[in-house]
């Protein structure tokens, strides 16, 4: 269990005070060096897998990190369903949160999410931020070996939500971000239902609309070299779908308070 740390120091040296969720399905080969990383990084930060019960043996992977890590910094979630990258994100949280973590941070398990850049995000939140995402669309964010097509649809997603909702942020679809713990104890959880990669678009939106600061800092984006995306034509569709529901409720809330 992680200590509370006082207002001044949400995040303590080397990344003590805050747990890294990152999620797995069939990432046998990349967990542990991706742990390695972050561990090597942040040497006091701690990590919880969640894992989908992956059938190639990932969980048994994550135990085994776990077990081996002497210092009690691993930590294993094991889920028996595969319901999306957003309710595999929210039990992670709902874990971090009862054990009073002062920052909860989003990373990918395949290599995309430098662990050896975290500490751009926790250096902003330490300086007054409430969320922060790392972005590949602000000044020095930098995109590595990503297809055109990808990259495409990237910035045409991202470009569609900043028009429908009415944000700023260059970068809301982006999937590494650091919470202070006070974000998600108020921005409503238990009402979140988006499952694919629109869950990060419902938490920006959500943290906006409850008065929260977000903050993007620049981080290189690498395209993973183990496996496939898991990316496909469902969790684009309830994007669009979702964005352009939030975004009508949204201005509909504003002309009803004029």
């Amino acid at each position: 269990m992680a200590s509370r740390l006082p207002e001044s120091r949400l995040v303590g040296a080397d990344g003590e005070g805050a747990l890294v969720v990152i999620p797995t399905f069939n990432e046998r080969e990349n967990l542990p060096v991706i742990v390695d990383r972050l561990l090597t990084a942040q040497t006091a930060i701690h990590v919880l897998v969640v894992d989908d019960s992956s059938p190639d043996g990932t969980g048994d992977v994550a135990d085994q990190l776990a077990a081996d890590d002497a210092a009690g910094r691993i930590h294993v979630m094991h889920r028996t369903v595969k319901d999306g990258l957003g309710k595999a994100y929210l039990a992670g949280f709902a874990w971090g949160l009862e054990r009073d973590y002062a920052v909860i941070v989003e990373m990918d398990a395949d290599g995309s999410h430098a662990p050896e850049q975290l500490h751009r995000l926790l250096d902003a939140i330490k300086d007054g931020a409430d969320l922060v995402i790392g972005s590949r669309y602000v000044p020095g964010g930098q995109l590595v070996n990503w297809p055109k097509r990808r990259e495409f649809l990237s910035k045409g997603a991202n470009t569609y939500a900043r028009l429908a909702l009415g944000a700023k942020v260059k970068d809301i679809t982006a999937g590494y971000r650091a919470f202070r713990r006070e974000v998600l104890e108020k921005i409503g959880l238990d009402q979140v239902e988006s499952a694919g990669y629109c869950f990060q678009i419902d938490l920006a939106w959500r943290s906006l609309q409850n008065g929260f600061t977000i903050r993007e800092v620049p981080i290189t984006f690498t395209e993973r070299a183990i496996c496939e995306s898991k990316m496909d034509g469902g969790v684009i569709a309830e994007s669009f779908l979702n964005v352009a529901r939030w975004g009508i409720a949204g201005r509909l809330a504003k002309f009803a308070r004029k």
